[in-house]
């Protein structure tokens, strides 16, 4: 039975008791409003549907996410050989896109936001795995922190990207004057400056806009990153046409090399690539472009590629073999002499 009691002069509060229920109590500023939550309440229970989403409200994402990483994530993710801890990566893009949402607004709707806008960013499979880490710390709420989520766990409702191939879209010479002159028209004063680092360093999005020139050494020309995707730091070599855009940029008083949201960059790239007009092409296949120029150089192993790029397996970057196999074959050919 529901019993409502005015709480001061504009509150009023709704508790029901049922047996073999749990007291449910809410304050609302109208007697009509808590007349229908007490209504909806029994309604509910009476039909044996009731959830309880009090906590679900009192939680955000940021908050259990914080618990994942100290009772659950310590003693499920290990460090591989190579160091890895991808799952890092993965937590911090969710806290930062729904940190901020109560586990009792997370749905369907704003999943499918969260997986749209990371797709304009990073490839499907990455995205795969960011939904699949989501449901885990969903699922980790309910069974561990008794969390009653009132809508389920809506990532299993929510299209998952394709898996596919890894992309390997590279521009043309004519598509790459048109995107470089699109860029340097822009209003964005950092676009250019950040598509020609990516394209001469092979960095990623992240990585770039996460630089501090106090991680920039141009005297013995090198970046240094903090926590890249993989969990490690790692040292970037700069080309001197890399070296030439680090010199001519002005410097933030903030230290940070591109002062800029990653939304913004983001916005601004896809503008310029539409009216330079390309298709199918995103900023984070500047940095497959980077890769690709390296390995058709033809003076670099794979394991200095990989020691640039980052990977920390050889077979990920097995796809860039394929484009210096035809100065391998004129290796045989001056070997065979």
């Amino acid at each position: 039975m529901a019993t409502i009691r005015k709480r001061g002069e504009h509150q009023y509060e709704v508790q029901i008791r049922r047996r073999g229920f749990p007291t449910v109590t809410k304050t609302f500023l109208t007697k009509r409003d808590a007349e229908l939550f007490g209504w909806n309440v029994e309604s509910e229970i009476r039909r044996k549907v009731f959830v309880d989403g009090r906590e679900a409200e009192k939680w955000t994402i940021s908050d259990l996410v914080a618990k994942f990483k100290t009772d659950y994530a310590p003693h499920h993710y290990k460090k591989r050989d190579d160091g890895r801890e991808a799952w890092k990566y993965q937590v911090s893009q969710i806290e930062k896109s729904l940190g901020k949402y109560s586990l009792a607004a997370i749905d369907q709707k704003l999943i499918s936001k969260f997986r749209d806008d990371r797709l304009g960013e990073v490839e499907g499979s990455t995205v795969r795995k960011e939904l699949f880490m989501l449901s885990k710390i969903l699922n980790f709420g309910e069974s561990e922190c008794g969390i009653v989520l009132p809508r389920g766990n809506p990532v299993s409702k929510v299209r998952k990207p394709a898996e596919g191939r890894s992309r390997d879209r590279r521009l043309t010479d004519q598509e790459w004057t048109e995107l470089a002159k699109e860029c340097q028209a822009s209003r964005n004063p950092y676009l250019w400056a950040a598509v020609q680092i990516a394209v001469h360093t092979g960095m990623r999005q992240g990585e770039i806009l996460g630089l501090e020139w106090a991680d920039v050494d141009l005297k013995r020309k090198f970046v240094q990153l903090r926590d890249t995707k993989n969990g490690e730091d790692r040292a970037v070599p700069l080309a001197p046409e890399a070296l030439t855009v680090f010199t001519k940029m002005p410097r933030s008083i903030h230290g940070k090399v591109f002062p800029i949201p990653r939304i913004t960059l983001a916005a601004a790239f896809q503008a310029a690539r539409k009216r330079a007009k390309i298709e199918n092409f995103a900023f984070h296949d500047l940095r497959h472009e980077a890769l690709s120029r390296l390995s058709e150089r033809g003076d670099f192993s794979v394991l200095e590629i990989a020691s640039i790029s980052g990977h920390k397996t050889l077979t990920m970057l097995k796809r860039y073999t394929h484009l210096s196999a035809s100065k391998l074959a004129d290796k045989l050919a001056i070997s065979a002499k």
